[in-house]
């Protein structure tokens, strides 16, 4: 692994350099180093796939999937994420032994979806005035059962993706596009989990 990889905007990936305010924010917030460079991989990786560099592509992901591995607990759905993004770079390059066993180990870690989305723990989310501050504390468990309501529809459509890895039929979702807009603000559980939804590579 090199620790001068750069994402597309030229950023250190690995978050070494002491104005790097994301990953002090993410550290403050009690993610590990990890947590945030598993991340920048992975978003390097889906830009650089979706500009055409395949191979340097496949290259971050491995990076991003080994990591996980060393990183992460055994049944973290991120390592999901990894493995399923390299199952379809496989599949792509005629490797139909090597996707399986990826999606193999994809579907495997995505059977503890709903334990985990029914127990992450969401930080207060920033609000625009003390009104709708307030109105988030005292609503606060029908906020956390409805963004766990969401996350859970994420998921499915997530496993749906991974069952379909193998086969010839076109995805039935699409993920990184859908990135940017659906990333929490917050360095909690629920943006590691949306990170597992939707990092993962969509076809040209």
């Amino acid at each position: 692994m090199s620790f001068m990889t750069t994402n597309m905007s030229g950023r250190r990936i690995w978050g070494f350099d002491r104005d790097d305010r994301e990953m002090q924010a993410a550290r403050a917030a009690g993610w590990s180093r990890a947590d945030l460079v598993w991340e920048r991989l992975m978003e390097a990786a889906n830009e650089r796939y979706g500009n055409g560099h395949a191979v340097r592509s496949a290259a971050l992901f491995r990076q991003a999937d080994l990591l996980a591995r060393l990183a992460f607990a055994r049944d973290d759905l991120r390592g999901a994420a990894s493995a399923a993004s390299r199952a379809r770079i496989a599949m792509a390059q005629g490797k139909l032994a090597k996707a399986q066993a990826l999606q193999c180990r994809a579907l495997s870690l995505w059977r503890n979806a709903p334990a985990q989305i029914a127990l992450m723990k969401i930080a207060p989310r920033a609000r625009s005035s003390l009104f709708h501050l307030r109105m988030e504390v005292k609503h606060r468990d029908t906020f956390h059962d409805n963004m766990r309501t969401r996350f859970a529809r994420f998921a499915a459509e997530t496993e749906e993706t991974l069952r379909g890895l193998t086969t010839p039929a076109p995805p039935p979702h699409r993920h990184f596009a859908r990135w940017r807009g659906e990333r929490p603000g917050m360095y909690d559980d629920t943006r590691k989990i949306i990170g597992a939804c939707l990092l993962i590579v969509d076809l040209p």
